[in-house]
């Protein structure tokens, strides 16, 4: 993937763009977040050369964020499903778009809703704390050196 530019880094925001930081890479995610699975389905949605699009699956797959399955025998054709080490990063990819929606949507407004599947209601993301429940707004976040 990045060919290692944060070997010096003990960080885990470091270590996850080493997973998913390239180019394209996210935005692979979000398409099989949306349901995208086929090669094709990817090249089509996305302005992609075959071998970046070759490369970036193969580095998701290596990292265990998708898996590789084959569909069809002959000739040999597979499919990326997400894991479930890559449905975590939904939340990632609706913060990413929740911020660019506040940001950069213009005046168009959004270009897509994410609701919820049982009751339609629309979805945000949240900082909350594990001890209190109490939502934590960005300004309140310290962060401190951990045991790892």
């Amino acid at each position: 993937m990045l060919r290692r530019t944060y070997d010096g880094q003990i960080c885990s925001v470091a270590r996850t763009l080493e997973v998913v930081g390239e180019r394209w890479t996210l935005l692979i995610v979000r398409d099989a977040l949306l349901g995208v699975t086929r090669f094709d389905g990817f090249l089509g949605r996305l302005s992609i050369a075959r071998n970046v699009l070759s490369d970036r699956l193969s580095g998701l797959v290596e990292h265990g964020v998708l898996e590789r399955v084959q569909y069809q025998d002959r000739p040999p054709r597979h499919e990326y499903r997400l894991t479930n080490r890559g449905r975590e990063l939904t939340t990632v990819i609706l913060s990413l778009r929740e911020w660019g929606d506040r940001h950069l949507a213009g005046e168009a407004g959004p270009p897509q809703l994410s609701e919820h599947a049982d009751c339609g209601g629309r979805i945000t993301t949240r900082v909350v704390c594990e001890r209190c429940a109490e939502q934590v707004p960005p300004g309140r976040v310290v962060t401190r050196p951990a045991q790892g």
